[in-house]
This record gives structure tokens, C-alpha cells and sequence, in this order.
């Protein structure tokens, strides 16, 4: 058992109570609070930045309101959708443009050359290798060997794990470089050949199995995810849904203490907790300690406790409260992602030339990031309140490399994004079009999807499960994306909500 963390050398400790606190509030962090809250738990959320929000957030740009994380969410399981209308948000859902993205590669002249993304595929993997759309990419070549793959027998020992061992094993390196890897960089901030593919890609093993190719089972699982769009927005942004959260959280009553970064977390033994008679709490079963830059530490005897930060910080409370399990030495280092948002005066974007965005090839001449969003052309309300502005984000950084935007200054991030984005978008930009620039980092984004996570994140499960009280989730544990997000934060604090309703349970 933890011992209770010391603040003998603290003289002002300032000391609450609640059913539950949540560590971290990012969208995982506050869905959790609202549903504990929802049942007449007393909730305390602390959040080390001086917002909430987490990876759904918002900058001001030149009068406008924009998102700087998240702009949409995946329609997969529906827990997103049902949150929004529990919100009261359901008819501000919005569908993008349906255009479809560009890729942006090295041309054989040596400049950068663009062509459509092929409609038909999975995370690039194309349903149709000799279609016209594919070749424009990896040429002849390339396609008659990405078509091989109709002809090879299926031959199977277990499963395929690695994405990218998969596509080169059955389509070749033109089809992996030229559209894997650009959509693995841009989604997943990873390189394809560490991508789980039951992660990235669920169902595609039974389906190549059912086809007798890989081309085969894309097709199917294209034509069984057909209906409907994949990922839906919020019109005015995303960064919406987390002040519609923290309305709900204040009917409640919930605390929200920002600029707050929690520093220890110990188990607490009921029987020594010394709690004053009529406290809030009955019998907390925890510690919780937070530092604050202008005011004296917090500190929360608590219940329960849910983990909500991202991975490094969840993982160093979970060392520091000895529950049996420590963080593996080969847990995934989370990547350096920096959003760089532009507003332009831009006319000749009216055309969206290359539909609602861009990926990159690795190594394109005259191109630092690896992927550009035209928000504008995406999302018809961004383009309605914009007034003839247009809106791009481009983003910089890859797992395992240094981002490249580290050290430059503001004004340097600017003109590099707008020098890539005139090449990306086919469009000469200079400085005189450009109305304002924002830039949004985004440090602790674990590759979930990474070949071993599923493994370590299990690891972490069993030893909770037979540790009740104390509840980990967030993108670390749950995966990419608030589809994925979501419904494991509901989950989370769901089984919270059972422990603290049944006799004897605290509450």
C-alpha cells in the first residue's frame, strides 16, 4: 500500500473532498466527470493547462473561431452522435464536402507533382490497382505489381500484424510509399510498418481470407461501409462540444480546477485517513496531489479516481500509487504533432483546386509538412462566416522525428506554412494574402495503434480491474479520435458509478 504523499514542507495546503476526481480534462476527462456527476456524485476535475479541452480546442484567428485539434469526428459506433444530442448539438451536425483529398509526391522532373486520392480504398490500399486514379500515382509499374496481388494465393499462418509488412508483401513498395505511408503519417503520426493492423484496419484479415486477395477484401470492406458519410463535424466547430460539457458540468456542480498539475497520487487506508466528522467524503480511498503556480497545493482525499491526462502523466501516477504494475520501458514515446493554422486572402482558392486537403509524400521537394486541411472547402459554415477567407491547417511532425517546426519563431512558422501551402494547393500565396497565422502544438499524442499497445494497454486493464476505485482512459488507452475516446471514457466511469451506488460503496 502507497503511502500518503508528504506536504510537511508545505505550511498552506489547501484541503477538499469528492466522490471523484478526475485527472485531466480533455474530452475523455469531462465526458467521464458529467456521467458521474449525472447520478449526484460530488466531481472535482483538475487539468494541468489553463483550459479544458484537451485536443479539442479553439484559436482565434483574424475574428474567427476556429477549431485547433479536432474538426470532426468518426461515425463509427454512434456514442459521439448520441453525446452531441445529449447536448442538445444534434442539429448543428454537419457532413464535409465531399471532394475528396489530393496527395502531393516528388515528380520525375524533381518538383512536386499532384493527383486525386483514389476513392476506392483503406488507408490507401487500393480496391482497384489497375484503376486510373491509382496508376496516376505509382504508375504502370507500380500497378501491375499492386495487381499481382489477384494472383497470389492467400497463405496463412496466423494473422498479418504489421500494415505496412502487408501491403509490400502483396502489392509492392510503389503502392506502400506512395499511398500508405502519406495516410499513415497524416492519421496516425506513425509509419505503417509498426501499425497494428487489426487496429488501423478491423476486419480487413477475414476479409483478404473470404477474397483471396488484399485488393479483394478492401473491396469488401468499401462496400460494407458505404452508407452514410465517415466522419461528420459541428457546425461552428468542434471546440463547441467542450463548452456545451462544461455548461453541463457547472448544472451539476462539478469543480474545475485549471492551471493545476496533480503530483502525487497515493492510496489512502480508510482506517488512518483521519477524516473529520461530516466530511463530504466517507472513507476516501485516495490522495490526490496538485500544484498550483499562484496559489498554495491542493490536495483531495477522493473515493475514486479517474485518470484522464495523457500517458506520461497517467503512467507516473500510476508508478507512484503501487498498485503491482509499472510503465514498460518499451511503451511507445508519444509523437510531436504542431498544427499551423493560416486565414488568406486568397481568391484563387474559390476553386478549392485540390478539394478539402492534402497528403504528402515523405520527401517531396519544397514541402516540410505532411499533410494540409482547406477547412474552408471542407466545412460549409466555415466557409459562410468566413466571408470570401479562406481557412488551412497544415500539420508538421512525425513519430520518431524531431518536429520540424521546433525552435523557429512565429514569424518563420508562418512563412513556411504559407510557402507549403502555395505548393500543396498548386497556388501561388505570398505574405500580402495572409490575415493571420496561429500555431498549436500537440506533444503527448501516443500512437495507439502501434503493433504491442493492445498488449500493454490489457496489461494495464487487468491490474485496474482488480484494483476498484481507480478508472484509466483518454486517447492513451482508448485509441485515436473522439469515436474511440468517448465511449471508453462513458465506460470508465460507468463502472465508477456502479461501485458508488451499490451498499456500502461510499457515496
Amino acid at each position: 500500500m502507497s503511502d500518503v504523499p508528504s506536504t510537511d514542507s508545505v505550511t498552506d495546503v489547501e484541503r477538499r473532498a469528492a466522490d471523484v476526481v478526475v485527472v485531466g480534462g480533455g474530452v475523455a476527462g469531462l465526458v467521464a466527470a458529467l456521467e458521474c456527476a449525472k447520478v449526484g456524485l460530488q466531481v472535482a476535475v483538475i487539468e494541468r493547462r489553463d483550459g479544458i479541452g484537451g485536443c479539442v480546442g479553439r484559436i482565434e484567428l483574424d475574428g474567427l473561431s476556429l477549431d485547433s485539434g479536432a474538426e470532426s469526428f468518426a461515425t463509427r459506433g454512434g456514442a459521439v452522435a448520441e453525446l452531441l444530442e445529449s447536448l442538445g448539438l444534434s442539429d448543428d451536425i454537419e457532413k464535409p464536402n465531399p471532394a475528396g483529398a489530393w496527395l502531393v509526391m516528388a515528380g520525375q522532373n524533381g518538383s512536386a507533382e499532384a493527383a486525386p486520392m483514389p476513392r476506392t480504398g483503406i488507408l490507401g490500399i487500393p480496391a482497384n490497382p489497375l484503376g486510373d486514379d491509382v496508376r496516376r500515382i505509382i504508375g504502370w509499374r507500380g500497378a501491375v505489381r499492386a495487381y499481382a496481388d489477384r494472383v497470389m494465393p492467400i497463405l496463412r499462418i496466423g494473422r498479418y500484424r504489421s500494415l505496412g509488412h502487408l501491403v509490400r508483401s502483396r502489392m509492392g513498395e510503389a503502392v506502400l510509399d506512395r499511398l500508405v505511408t502519406p495516410i499513415s503519417a497524416g492519421v496516425y503520426s506513425s509509419d505503417p510498418n509498426v501499425l497494428d493492423l487489426d487496429v488501423v484496419a478491423a476486419g480487413l484479415n477475414e476479409a483478404m481470407t473470404r477474397a483471396g486477395s488484399l485488393s479483394g477484401g478492401v473491396a469488401q470492406l468499401v462496400e460494407s461501409r458505404r452508407s452514410g458519410s465517415a466522419v461528420l463535424g459541428l457546425r461552428g466547430g468542434m471546440h463547441r462540444l467542450v463548452d456545451a460539457l462544461a455548461a453541463e458540468l457547472d448544472r451539476f456542480g462539478v469543480e474545475v480546477v485549471t492551471g493545476a498539475e496533480v503530483t502525487a497520487l497515493a492510496r489512502l487506508d480508510p482506517s488512518a485517513s483521519g477524516g473529520e466528522e461530516g466530511a463530504d467524503v466517507a472513507a476516501p480511498g485516495w490522495v490526490v496531489d496538485a500544484a498550483r503556480s499562484d496559489d498554495p497545493p491542493l490536495r483531495f482525499d477522493a473515493t475514486y479516481v479517474v485518470l484522464a491526462a495523457p500517458s506520461d502523466a497517467s503512467r507516473r501516477l500510476l508508478d507512484e500509487a503501487s498498485l503491482g504494475w509499472s510503465t514498460a520501458a518499451d511503451w511507445p514515446h508519444a509523437a510531436s504533432v504542431e498544427l499551423v493554422t493560416l486565414v488568406l486572402d486568397a481568391p484563387a482558392l474559390d476553386a478549392a483546386p485540390r478539394g478539402t486537403g492534402v497528403l504528402v509524400v515523405q520527401g517531396t521537394p519544397g514541402v516540410t509538412a505532411k499533410a494540409l486541411t482547406h477547412s474552408s472547402a471542407k466545412w460549409r459554415w466555415l466557409s459562410d462566416v468566413a466571408g470570401g477567407r479562406h481557412v488551412v491547417r497544415l500539420s508538421y511532425g512525425r513519430a520518431g522525428e524531431s518536429n520540424p517546426l521546433d525552435g523557429r519563431t512565429d514569424d518563420e512558422v508562418a512563412a513556411l506554412a504559407l510557402a507549403d501551402a502555395s505548393v500543396l494547393l498548386g497556388t501561388p500565396l505570398d505574405a500580402s494574402m495572409l490575415r493571420a497565422a496561429g500555431r498549436t502544438p500537440w506533444s503527448d499524442a501516443l500512437p495507439h495503434a502501434t503493433i504491442g499497445q493492445r498488449d500493454r494497454v490489457r496489461a494495464l486493464e487487468d491490474v485496474l480491474a482488480a484494483e476498484p476505485g481507480i478508472e484509466a482512459t483518454g486517447s492513451w488507452v482508448a485509441g485515436t479520435g473522439l469515436a474511440s475516446v468517448v465511449p471508453h471514457a462513458l465506460e470508465a466511469a460507468r463502472r465508477i458509478r456502479h461501485l458508488a451506488v451499490r451498499p456500502g460503496g461510499g457515496a
